[in-house]
């Protein structure tokens, strides 16, 4: 076989299960906003359709954290985005690339069992199969910008969640 070690990298990450689920919460962030529905009931939606119907797939543990992640946490992941947009406001971007990039810095933000290059990765990827021939090195560049910012953030998250100690009486 003719096949490079990079083509099999390449086919073996578009078909992990945290690249399916990754994808699968840029579709419904997409679909939400389109729609104009809460993301959290649409993940809800989704999980009952599921279970009633065994020729829907159900929804994918990551996936549901990515959603809910991303809900949680919008304010602050879209004033990160905002922040390092050069003549862009995050209303003017395609609307998949709102999706990816909300999940990306969610991701560098909060998981921790992910590198942040796997993050960035994962997002340029998405962006190639989704988004327009621009869109992979506009994510890029705007998360190589928040890859900077997220040991402090992960740090900051960390202090406040960490319980104190109590006082000596």
């Amino acid at each position: 076989m003719a096949d490079s070690s990079a083509d099999k990298k390449g086919s073996y990450k578009k078909l992990g299960a945290r690249h399916k689920a990754r994808r699968r919460a840029v579709d419904m962030l997409f679909e939400a906003e389109a729609r104009d529905v809460d993301v959290s009931d649409l993940l809800a939606e989704r999980a009952d359709l599921a279970t009633r119907d065994q020729s829907v797939a159900p929804v994918h543990p990551y996936t549901n954290t990515l959603v809910e992640g991303v809900a949680d946490d919008l304010d602050r992941v879209d004033g990160t985005i905002e922040s390092y947009l050069q003549d862009w406001t995050l209303g003017r971007l395609p609307a998949v690339d709102r999706a990816i990039l909300r999940i990306a810095v969610w991701e560098l933000f909060h998981a921790g069992d992910v590198p942040p290059v796997v993050a960035v990765d994962e997002a340029v990827e998405l962006a190639k199969e989704l988004s327009t021939d621009d869109s992979p090195s506009f994510v890029n560049g705007v998360l190589g910008q928040v890859v900077q910012v997220a040991p402090q953030v992960r740090a900051a998250a960390a202090a406040t969640r960490a319980p104190r100690p109590e006082p000596d009486a």
